[in-house]
């Protein structure tokens, strides 16, 4: 089954796709990404040996920041009132990386899957920014969407969380 690409009018113009009659409902969407350092460098940061301060609670706050600024940053996203947002850093030790999620929730017309992966990107390149003085070889990967609900589409769970391992 196609579906159609709805930021495009018949013309294949770009367009911000109108919601007005849809209703609101409650929407949530969960997404995850992760920053990967080398060995000693994870090392390093997860000991607290940046000079730039604690890595996390700063990356966090940005995450929160990046969802907020969403429909500026995507040209064709709508702005939204979100009505709960948290964004999560965990050290991964095994794979010398920080796992990043971010929970969205919003009561609207459209959902909030955008805002959360705004959110993980923007904590992971926060991240990246504070420890590139450690290393600069850092790889931010695996950032999805792993999970909605709410909407015309209902619910979406990805059945892969960590596809490619």
């Amino acid at each position: 089954m196609t579906k159609d690409l709805t930021h495009f009018d018949e013309k294949g113009r770009a367009r911000m796709v109108d919601v007005s009659a849809k209703p609101d409902t409650e929407r949530r969407a969960l997404a995850q990404g992760r920053v990967v350092f080398a060995a000693e460098s994870y090392k390093t940061v997860r000991s607290g040996g940046v000079k730039k301060g604690d890595i996390a609670s700063v990356a966090e706050l940005a995450g929160i920041m990046g969802a907020k600024r969403t429909s500026d940053l995507i040209p064709l996203c709508h702005p939204l009132p979100i009505t709960g947002l948290n964004v999560r850093i965990e050290p991964d030790d095994a794979a010398h990386a920080f796992v990043v999620t971010a929970e969205v929730k919003t009561a609207g017309k459209t959902g909030v899957e955008m805002e959360a992966l705004t959110a993980v990107m923007t904590a992971c390149l926060t991240i990246y920014d504070m420890a590139k003085a450690v290393d600069k070889s850092m790889i931010i990967e695996d950032v999805k969407l792993v999970e909605k609900s709410g909407g015309q589409s209902g619910h979406y769970k990805s059945g892969d969380f960590r596809r490619g391992e």
